[in-house]
C-alpha cells in the first residue's frame, strides 16, 4: 500500500514513517519544510512532496494514488484563529482525500467524555471537529482518540518528567486529580499501523489506551518510582486555572505556556476509555498493551542512551515559510544588523565540527554562562522557551532541531551550522558557525572558524534591543570565539573536548 503521512516533521509522524516502512509499505509525506527531513534516516526511502496542507493543489499531488493517509495535523501552540485554519486544513484534506478516492485516512484524535461536549476545551473541542470532518468527507476514516502519550520526546512526558524532577514539593490544581488513561507511544504507533488494513465500512472512532487509569498525580508518583526519586508531596489547590496552570508548568517545565494551556485543559476533563471496541479488528500487541511504570521506564532508557528519535518541540517551527533568511541577496527584509568575526584555528575542520556541533545544552555556549543563563531567564519569565529544551542528542544535530531557545535552520557538516532564534525578541535573530579552509602567506593550508551573529529588528523596539545589546557582544561573542577555537585545538592535540570554562 501507499501511505501518506502528514506531520513527519513532528512527534508522532517522524516516527511513524519508520513502522510503516517496516511493515512494507510505500510511503510518502507532505511536508512544509522538506529541508527539516534530510537528517532522518528513511528519508531516502520515502517520496517527499514540498507543500503546505493549505494550498489544495499541494495536497492533491500529495493524495493522489495514496491507499491510505494519515492526518497527524494539529496545533497544540494554540492562537487566535486557530480554530478556523484547523477546520480549513480537515475539510481540504477530506474533500481532496474523497476526489482523489483515497481508500482510507487515520486519524490520531484526543480522548475526552462522549457525553460532554460542551465541556470541552478550544484545544479538544477542534480535534473533535476535525475528525467529524474526516469521518464525514465520504472516504472511510478511523479516528484512533489517545489520551496522554508517554514516550521519549512527547510533550506530556516532558511535562511529568521535568515537574517530578524538578519539585518534590508541589501545590497543585485539582487537574492533577481527574481520571486518565495513558498509553505507551509504540502502541499508539502499533495501532496507526494496524489501522491500515480496516475493512472498508468501518468509518468510527475507537478509544485506545493503556492497561491503567491513573491520574496526573499518579502518573507523576508513578515516574518518581521508575526514575528512582522519592515520593512527591502534593497538595491540592482549586483556585489555580488552566490560564495560571500553564504559566506555571511553563516556569518548571521546558514546554512553553502556549503549548502546555491546551494539554492542561485538556486534562480538566475525565480522558478514560469508554470503549475497547478496536479490538475487534485489531488484536492487542503479542506482549499486550504497554503498562504506564515500564512505558515510563523505556523512554527513560530512550533518554539516556540519548535515542529519543522525535520530539514534541522538533513541529514547532522557528518562522512562517516567508521569514527571510540572513543570507538573502541584498537582504530584501530590511535592515540586518550582524556581529561578524573570525579566527584562525590550529586543528582539523573535523576537530573544529565536533566542537562547534557540541554547543548548547549541557556544554552551554563557550562564554559567559551566567549570561546566557539570565537571557533564558527572561525568556521564560515572558513566555519563552527559554534554556530548559537542551537538546535531543548530546553530540550529533539535525535541521529542525530544537538547541534551548535556537532552531538549527541549516546544517552542512564541515561547513556551517546556522541557528534561528525563538526566544521573544522583537525581530529575528540568527546564529552562524562556520568552517572555511585556507592558505597562510606561505601557502600552507589553514583552518578559519567564522562566526556570524545577525539581526533583524522589527521596528523601534527591535532598535533599541540590538542597541542594547552591544556592550555585551565583546564578552559574550568574543570570548565564544576564542573559547571554541581552544577548544578545537585541545581536542586536536588530546582527542578529548576540555570541560567549559566560564571565562
Amino acid at each position: 500500500m501507499l501511505c501518506l503521512v502528514t506531520g513527519a516533521t513532528g512527534y508522532i509522524g517522524g516516527r511513524l514513517v519508520p513502522e510503516l516502512l517496516a511493515a512494507g509499505h510505500e510511503v510518502r509525506v507532505l511536508a512544509r519544510h522538506p529541508e527539516r527531513l534530510v537528517d532522518r534516516t528513511w528519508v531516502n526511502d520515502v517520496q517527499v512532496v514540498s507543500g503546505d496542507a493549505g494550498d489544495p493543489d499541494a495536497v492533491r499531488a500529495a493524495l493522489r494514488g495514496v491507499d491510505v493517509a494519515y492526518y497527524l495535523m494539529h496545533s497544540l501552540m494554540a492562537g487566535d484563529g486557530f480554530h478556523d485554519v484547523e477546520v480549513l486544513l480537515a475539510r481540504i484534506f477530506g474533500t481532496t482525500a474523497r476526489d482523489e478516492k483515497v481508500k482510507r485516512v487515520v486519524y490520531l484524535g484526543g480522548l475526552h467524555p462522549e457525553n460532554a461536549p460542551g465541556s470541552l476545551s478550544d484545544h479538544m473541542a477542534s480535534r473533535r471537529q476535525v475528525g467529524e470532518i474526516l469521518r464525514g468527507s465520504g472516504v472511510p476514516t478511523a479516528e484512533l482518540r489517545a489520551a496522554v502519550i508517554i514516550g521519549s520526546g512527547s510533550a506530556s512526558f516532558e511535562m511529568i518528567r521535568y515537574l517530578t524532577e524538578r519539585l518534590p514539593f508541589m501545590i497543585t490544581p485539582r487537574w492533577l486529580r481527574m481520571p486518565t488513561q495513558p498509553i505507551a507511544v509504540r502502541d499508539v504507533l502499533y495501532y496507526l499501523v494496524q489501522a491500515a488494513a480496516l475493512p472498508p465500512e468501518v468509518n468510527r472512532t475507537f478509544d485506545i489506551g493503556g492497561p491503567d487509569v491513573t491520574t496526573y498525580e499518579g502518573m507523576i508518583q508513578g515516574y518518581a518510582r521508575a526514575a528512582g526519586l522519592r515520593k512527591r508531596t502534593i497538595i491540592g489547590a482549586p483556585i489555580l486555572t488552566p490560564r495560571l496552570s500553564s504559566r506555571w508548568v511553563g516556569l518548571m517545565t521546558p514546554v512553553p505556556s502556549t503549548m502546555a494551556r491546551p494539554l492542561v485543559e485538556s486534562l480538566s476533563a475525565p480522558s478514560v476509555c469508554s470503549e475497547h471496541d478496536i479490538a475487534r479488528y485489531i488484536p492487542d500487541p503479542v506482549d499486550g498493551l504497554v503498562p504506564y511504570q515500564r512505558a515510563v521506564q523505556l523512554a527513560l532508557m530512550k533518554l539516556q542512551y540519548a535515542d529519543v528519535r522525535t520530539s514534541w518541540s522538533s513541529s514547532s517551527l522557528p518562522g512562517a515559510p516567508s521569514d527571510p533568511l540572513p543570507s538573502d541577496p541584498d537582504w530584501a527584509g530590511g535592515a540586518l544588523y550582524v556581529d561578524a568575526r573570525e579566527t584562525v584555528v590550529d586543528a582539523t575542520p573535523a576537530s573544529l565540527w565536533r566542537v562547534i556541533e557540541g554547543l548548547g545544552g549541557d556544554r552551554g555556549y563557550y562564554s559567559f554562562p551566567l549570561a546566557w543563563e539570565v537571557r533564558g531567564w527572561l525568556d521564560r519569565a515572558v513566555g519563552g522557551v527559554g534554556l530548559a529544551r537542551g537538546r535531543r542528542h548530546p553530540e550529533t544535530l539535525r535541521i529542525g532541531d530544537p538547541l534551548d531557545f535556537w532552531r538549527v535552520e541549516e546544517r552542512t557538516p564541515l561547513r556551517l551550522l546556522r541557528l534561528r532564534g525563538e526566544f521573544r525578541m522583537p525581530g529575528l535573530a540568527w546564529l552562524e558557525l562556520g568552517i572555511r579552509e585556507d592558505h597562510d602567506a606561505d601557502g600552507h593550508p589553514i583552518t578559519v572558524y567564522t562566526q556570524k551573529a545577525s539581526f533583524h529588528p522589527r521596528g523601534m523596539p527591535g532598535e533599541a534591543y540590538w542597541k542594547a545589546m552591544l556592550p555585551f557582544h565583546g564578552i559574550i561573542f568574543g570570548s565564544m570565539l576564542k573559547n571554541i577555537r581552544e577548544n578545537a585545538e585541545t581536542l586536536e592535540r588530546t582527542g578529548t573536548l576540555p570541560t567549559i570554562d566560564a571565562a
